[in-house]
This record gives structure tokens, sequence and C-alpha cells, in this order.
């Protein structure tokens, strides 16, 4: 079994280190340190209401790249009830207009309601600043992308909140994938589902997307990674519960390409969902498979030895990974110039547009 942190295998170019290199490099999901200049990144929340909300702000007040100077929620019931979670305590709570104009402020995380996070994230890009918003990206394709190029034109990032896009397990694929170690790629598959009970179902069913548009446009964000953008998408969907609440809980999308088909699946059903979530990248050199996505392990087979690793398969393992740590240090890189995205826009609108086709939504308004 092979432990790519313990051998000089990769250096990630995103910045992220996912292996050890003379014995003096990071590991993901540990904090990256204090800025080298002392100055910490002032960055505020607004909204409570997404289910990530309260993860990411754990993970901004547990870095050292970040200063958080403020919340703001703008229903009552959404504020009060953060106001008594351990996360949020002694935070200043502001409305959006104060929020928006405290002295310094560099950054935004956008943790509203899907439904209102747009119009949230366009008055923190008019207001020019940098934004974390989180998945999905709405469901108006034509305002997302106005959004992304009022920022890009500010000299400002739009980081999404997918949460894959840091796991060491996408990492090393990703490295794989740069040096040509699986081929041509001709195959993908992308498994992600969990048991939704009839409280958390209620609200994914105000969302005409369902379950794809919640869980599944983490594993779109995925595919796109590995493929680029599809000629075609082709949906199903159907409601599998003896529920009768309208959500649509059982979605299957197939990405076509020239030369390659992807499947990407979700469910609201499936018992143990999280053990069996899953990304399968085929070529014509190899495979690599990382299941389960939450505490990633690979099962990576090659055509011939590459690198440290041997021809057949093997086992690559990974320390244990925590949420977010990762994505808000990329994220505090990225605003102080020291690096690029690693997503560009174009992926980004990539990804919207088939979140959306997956779902069988509009794209056009």
């Amino acid at each position: 079994m092979s432990d790519p942190f313990s051998r000089r295998v990769f250096l990630s170019r995103s910045g992220q280190v996912t292996a050890a290199a003379a014995g003096a490099m990071a590991t993901p999901g540990l904090a990256s340190g204090p800025p080298p200049d002392g100055k910490r990144i002032r960055i505020a929340q607004l909204g409570v209401g997404h289910a990530h909300a309260a993860g990411k702000m754990h993970a901004y007040r547990q870095s050292d790249e970040f200063e958080v100077v403020g919340a703001c929620e703008p229903d009552a019931a959404l504020r009060e009830k953060a106001r008594l979670s351990p996360v949020y305590k002694d935070l200043r709570w502001l409305s959006r207009k104060e929020l928006l104009e405290l002295p310094g402020l560099q950054a935004v995380a956008v943790e509203t309601r899907v439904r209102d996070s747009l119009e949230h994230a366009r008055a923190c890009v008019d207001a020019g600043l940098h934004i974390h918003l989180d998945k999905p990206a709405g469901s108006s394709l034509p305002r997302f992308k106005k959004i992304l190029r009022t920022a890009s034109g500010k000299g400002k990032v739009v980081q999404m909140g997918y949460m894959y896009r840091y796991n060491p397990g996408i990492v090393f694929l990703r490295e794989a994938l740069a040096e040509g170690w699986l081929g041509e790629i001709f195959e993908v598959h992308a498994v992600m589902s969990k048991v939704v009970g009839a409280g958390g179902r209620k609200g994914l069913a105000e969302y005409p997307g369902g379950i794809m548009f919640e869980l599944g446009c983490h594993i779109i964000d995925l595919v796109i990674g590995v493929l680029g953008a599809p000629q075609k998408v082709a949906a199903f969907s159907r409601h599998a519960s003896p529920l009768d609440d309208g959500l649509v809980d059982n979605m299957l999308a197939v990405l076509e390409y020239p030369e390659a088909l992807a499947t990407v699946k979700s469910s609201a059903q499936e018992v143990e969902g999280f053990a069996r979530r899953h990304l399968v990248v085929c070529g014509s050199e190899g495979t690599l498979q990382v299941q389960p996505l939450d505490s990633p392990s690979v099962r990576l087979a090659l055509s011939k030895p590459r690198g440290d690793f041997k021809r057949g398969y093997q086992e690559v393992r990974f320390p244990r990974y925590v949420r977010y740590v990762d994505d808000a240090a990329d994220f505090a890189r990225i605003i102080r110039g020291e690096k690029k995205s690693d997503f560009s826009i174009e992926h980004d609108e990539a990804v919207q547009r088939v979140v959306l086709e997956a779902c069988k939504l509009p794209t056009d308004r």
C-alpha cells in the first residue's frame, strides 16, 4: 500500500502540498500557519442558512490567515438560532449594508439559502470584495455569469464552495492526470448519495432541481475538472420515495463527449451512502478510483510503473482530511496575490450550466 505523504511523489500545482518533500512540506487538512506579514485577512459571513455555513465559519475562525469581523443574517429566526451556536459566539451581527461598509473588509463568505445567494453575492462583488460563494450558484446562469465577470473585472475572485476540490484524493487525481499517468480518458463515473430524512426532504423539495441540485453539483464539479464541458447532457429523474413530498430524489445525468462518457448519480435514499460516494476515472493507461470521497482512499491501476507506483492495482493512503481548511488556506493565498485560482471562470460557468441541465432546469434565465 503506497503512502504519497511519506514519499516524494507529488507537489500540487495549486500550491497545496500532496506529498512530503524534503521533510518540510505541509499536509492537506492542516492549517497553513500565520501570514508572513502578520496581517490577517478581514472576512465576514453573509448568511447562515446554507448547510455548510457553520463549518465554513469554524474554518475561518480557526485559521491564522483570517480575522472574522462580523456576520449578517437577514432572517430573524435563523439569526437567533445561530447566536446560540458556539461557532458564532461573540460575533458582531450587522445588517448587510453595515457589513459591506466595515473598514478594511476584504472578503465575504456568502452562506445564505441558495435561493438568495446570487442577490447577496452580487452586492458583495459590486462593493469590490472577494467572495466565497457556497454551492450551487443559484438557479440563474446569466446572473451567475455576470457576477463572475464583474468580479474578474475588479480583480476579485469568486471561490466556489464545492467541497471536494481540495480533497487530497482529488488533488492526487489532478496530479496523475497532469502527469499523463492515466492516458486518454474515456470514462468517468461519480456517485454522491445519502439518506435524507423527512424534514430535510421538505426543505430540498422547495427547489425543482431535486437531489442533483443539492448533492450532485459537487461531483459535477469534479467531472468537469477531468473532462471539461460536455457536448450534451442527458438527464433522468425519478421520485422513488413513498413519501409524497415532491422531492425528485433519484437522479442520473449522462455527459457526452467526443471520445468519452461520464455518469453522475445522486439519490436521497441510499443507506450508508457516504461510504459509496466515489469518483472513478478510466483512461487508456490506467484507472483511478476515489472512494469514499469524504474520507478519501484511492485505488490506482496502471499499465506500467509510474514514479513510485507499480504496474497493476494498488491502494494509496491519505491522512485524515478535514473539510474546508484547505479551501480557506487557498482563498487566503489568492487574496494575497500569491497565486491565481486553479478554477477558471470558464470552469465555474460550465459547472453551473451542467448542474442546471442535469436538473432539467433552464439555462437562459
